[in-house]
């Protein structure tokens, strides 16, 4: 019996000993194997973040591109704005003129007429003219359409 368990003893050691062996060439074989697939999901994870980036830089720049062409577009629509609103004040100006020359037109029209008849009129304003002037010289046009040019001096 001795024998036997002996021999027992010494068969689960040597099937402990092949065992262990087996482990530990497996272990060797599989190790690398084990390296080369983590590499490989490292690799695709890698991969994975980089196109997630460039994705994500590409939207930054059509986001950035869209950006500028609405400012763009808003500083285009802009200039038109002011454009058109100097356009209008302009038109709006220019008729403001033209209203105001037809009624200095009108005014003056009527002035002439009133005054077209009225010789007594013009002659007493013209009076009153001379008789208001502070030492002014007057040009009188003489026969030979010579003016006196020395009629202001007499009062000095």
């Amino acid at each position: 019996m001795y024998q036997n368990k002996q021999a027992l003893a010494l068969g689960s050691v040597a099937f402990l000993t092949i065992i262990g062996l087996l482990t530990l060439v497996m272990a060797f074989w599989a190790w690398p194997k084990y390296n080369v697939y983590k590499m490989e999901l490292n690799g695709q994870a890698a991969l994975k973040e980089a196109q997630w980036s460039k994705q994500i830089l590409i939207e930054e720049a059509k986001a950035r591109e869209q950006a500028a062409l609405m400012q763009a577009k808003a500083k285009v629509t802009l200039a038109e704005a002011e454009g058109e609103a100097r356009l209008v004040r302009a038109k709006a100006e220019g008729l403001a003129d033209i209203e105001r020359a037809k009624a200095a037109a009108q005014a003056n029209k009527i002035i002439g007429e009133s005054l077209k008849d009225n010789e007594a009129y013009l002659r007493y304003v013209w009076i009153k003219g001379l008789q208001d002037g502070a030492g002014e010289r007057i040009y009188i046009p003489t026969e030979a359409g010579l003016p006196i040019l020395e009629a202001g001096k007499a009062g000095q």
